[in-house]
């Protein structure tokens, strides 16, 4: 096999296979780090062997039963005085034998138990949430220590110190490699969907950087809620987020112009939307709202969405029915980003000067103080009352808050199109 072709398959099988490896190893070995030691040690044996030997039939079993004796030796170099060693390396030598998995075992119920596992404990409360993220895309995720870095705009020594400093924690925390009780799930299932959203909501619209998308955190993101939706197939929630993500991500492709400039909703051709991701967030939500008659709040994000994908031209949008959702959705979880959010419905529902009435109510709210969209969209909402001197002054406000430079851009561009008539 070519070298390099063989290093881009062993790169895939990695993204592929190695949340599944660590988690495995995680509930054998009882410790979230050295599971990620083996695992490690089992990619660097494939990245010497695998050039030469070529890929194996069933990679994913190659690389947990090179794990698993590797976790062995170590175990076996140790004093084996306390029982628990003793009954890690039985453990161990019981399933490794020596020999190669068989075919479906990396796919079987218990590693799907394992990865539910595994993602509970990434997305622990005791963690901080950029802990959260940095493990999540780390152990469930796949990426590289560096790929976080540069997708999160931060210096790798300090993501690294991150995702440190969270296995640390946990450790601290004697945290079970377990799903959790009935009683905590609703909360911990929470933590776990905010992760996703976080990471998805970077790559969707960045916060900062010279790109105003990262089409490899929504993947990355979309691939964790699937996944989560054939973990956990009986919540509502899950089905919500996956179907949010979904309807989102089909307009990734319309988002940016040739140069990197951000293309907005109304402007988008829609005739390029994905319609296959399309289709499995209406599939999603429709799961989602068979599920509980209660929507929650991805839910109803989603079904906001679902009105921009229905409607084939932007004329066509029911605004009415976007401003009745975001209602619900304020009612269920108050914030002043969710009022900001509803007052563009209610513009463009009932008239410019019916959101402004509720823009100009936010204005004294601490929290969005330095968030840059409260004078962009107080700025359009302005300008289509005819009152451009105020527009511009406002939309100019916003371009100095935001961190993003390609919107950053878009924003001065469409002050200086305000000339007083």
């Amino acid at each position: 096999m070519n070298e390099s072709n063989a290093y881009s398959a062993i790169e895939a099988v990695w993204r592929i296979e190695s949340a599944r490896l660590i988690a495995g190893l995680t509930r054998m070995v009882r410790d979230l780090g050295l599971a990620e030691d083996f695992a490690q040690e089992a990619l660097v044996a494939a990245l010497e062997r695998w050039p030469q030997t070529g890929v194996p039939d069933n990679p994913g079993a190659w690389l947990m039963t090179t794990a698993k004796h590797r976790a062995i030796d170590f175990f076996r170099k140790k004093s084996l005085h306390e029982r628990k060693e003793a009954e890690i390396v039985h453990e161990l030598e019981s399933k490794a034998e020596g020999k190669v998995l068989r075919e479906g075992e990396m796919a079987g119920d218990i590693f799907g138990d394992d990865l539910l596992r595994l993602v509970f404990i990434s997305c622990h409360p005791v963690l901080q949430p950029e802990g959260r993220v940095a493990l999540t895309l780390r152990l469930v995720g796949g990426l590289t220590t560096p790929e976080i870095a540069r997708a999160f705009l931060v210096p790798e020594a300090t993501l690294a110190q991150r995702i440190v400093r969270a296995k640390k924690t946990l450790a601290e925390a004697r945290v079970p490699f377990e799903v959790p009780p009935q009683e905590e799930l609703p909360a911990r299932l929470s933590s776990v969907l905010e992760v996703i959203y976080l990471i998805f909501n970077e790559g969707y619209s960045a916060t900062s950087g010279g790109d105003w998308i990262r089409p490899a955190l929504c993947e990355d993101a979309l691939r964790l809620g699937r996944m989560l939706q054939g973990l956990a197939p009986e919540e509502p929630e899950v089905h919500g987020l996956a179907a949010l993500m979904e309807i989102q991500a089909s307009r990734l492709n319309v988002r940016v112009g040739p140069g990197g400039e951000p293309i907005l909703l109304m402007d988008q051709n829609r005739a390029f939307w994905d319609h296959a991701l399309i289709r499995r967030g209406l599939a999603a939500l429709e799961r989602a709202e068979s599920l509980s008659s209660k929507r929650n709040s991805y839910t109803l994000q989603a079904a906001i969405a679902a009105c921009h994908a229905r409607a084939h031209t932007a004329e066509a949008t029911d605004w009415k029915r976007i401003a009745s959702l975001y209602d619900e959705l304020s009612e269920l979880i108050p914030s002043p980003v969710i009022e900001l959010n509803r007052a563009v419905a209610l513009s463009m529902a009932f008239g410019p000067a019916v959101g402004l009435e509720l823009i100009d109510k936010l204005a004294a709210e601490p929290s969005l103080k330095n968030y840059h969209l409260l004078p962009s969209v107080r700025g359009d909402l302005l300008a289509k009352l005819g009152r451009n001197e105020e527009a511009r002054a406002e939309i100019e406000r916003a371009a100095s808050l935001t961190q993003n430079e390609q919107e950053k851009k878009l924003l001065l561009k469409r002050a200086a199109s305000l000339v007083n008539p």
